[in-house]
Order: C-alpha cells, then structure tokens, then sequence
C-alpha cells in the first residue's frame, strides 16, 4: 500500500493483515555529488514502487527517510530510530530499509529492521520496458528474504 489516503484508509480497515513497512532511504548531495544522489533516489523509488505492487496488501510504503549525506550520521541514526519506535507503537512486526547507499551497511547492526541495499542502476538512458525488466528480476530476487523474514515471527 502507498501513503496515499485511499490506501491509508484500506490500511486501517486491514491493519492484523498489514504488519510491513518499506522505509526508502535518500542521501541529499549537492555540489559533485548531486547527480549520483538524484540517480539512487530514482532507482530506489522506481524499485520501491514495484515492490509494493507485488505485496500489496501486506506492507505499506513508507515516504523516503531523507536526509543530508554531509550530515553527522549520528544526527541520522536518531532520527531513523524514533520512526523505527513510532512504526514499532502502531504494530509494524517488519521494517525494510531500501537504499544505493552503500555506507548504511556498515551502520546495518544500529538498525532494527532489515536492511537491503541495492547499487543503483542508471535509468536515464533505459527504455520503459528495460527499466521494468531490470525492476521485475530485482524483485523477484527479494522475494525469498521478504518471505523468510515474514516466516520467521
């Protein structure tokens, strides 16, 4: 489900079925890196949305964690935390965090949920149709982890 109001509201008719959420995560550049950080934001969006037209009905997509990449990650782990806590307060059994940051691996073991990290791939040259296939065999990789994930509570 999308953080859209229609969906929302199935969401809260449904909430026992729905107990995953897809948190994107975005690294703001400027300057050098301006282009690779709306690049990644783009991958990661385009994916994101495949994925929750694959599991709707049991997960919602959450709107981007965006942050400063320059910013202390400290500052960024504690902001990241109190949406984990909030998720956690309204009954979310799951948390993904999906993100082409590749420095968000070594910060894997302060999160509490899963983290997947995907190198991004460049969309701008890609026709629609490469730009689905490519997202199709990405989700499909995934559905195992979602699926054991699920299974293991």
């Amino acid at each position: 489900m999308k953080w859209i109001s229609q969906d929302i509201n199935t969401y809260l008719t449904a909430k026992e079925y729905i107990d995953t959420a897809i948190i994107p995560l975005y690294s703001i550049s400027f300057g050098e890196e301006i282009i690779q950080s709306a690049e990644n934001a783009e991958f990661i969006t385009l994916f994101t949305s495949y994925l929750e037209r694959q599991f709707t009905g049991r997960l919602v997509l959450i709107p981007p964690f965006t942050y400063l990449k320059n910013e202390k990650y400290e500052d960024t782990i504690n902001n990241i935390k109190n949406w984990e806590a909030a998720l956690v307060k309204n009954e979310f059994k799951h948390i993904f965090y999906i993100t082409s940051e590749s420095e968000w691996k070594s910060e894997e073991a302060l999160l509490n949920g899963t983290l997947i990290w995907l190198p991004s791939l460049p969309l701008k040259n890609m026709s629609e149709t490469q730009k689905i296939s490519i997202m199709d065999s990405q989700v499909k990789q995934l559905l195992n982890l979602f699926e054991k994930k699920w299974y293991e509570n």
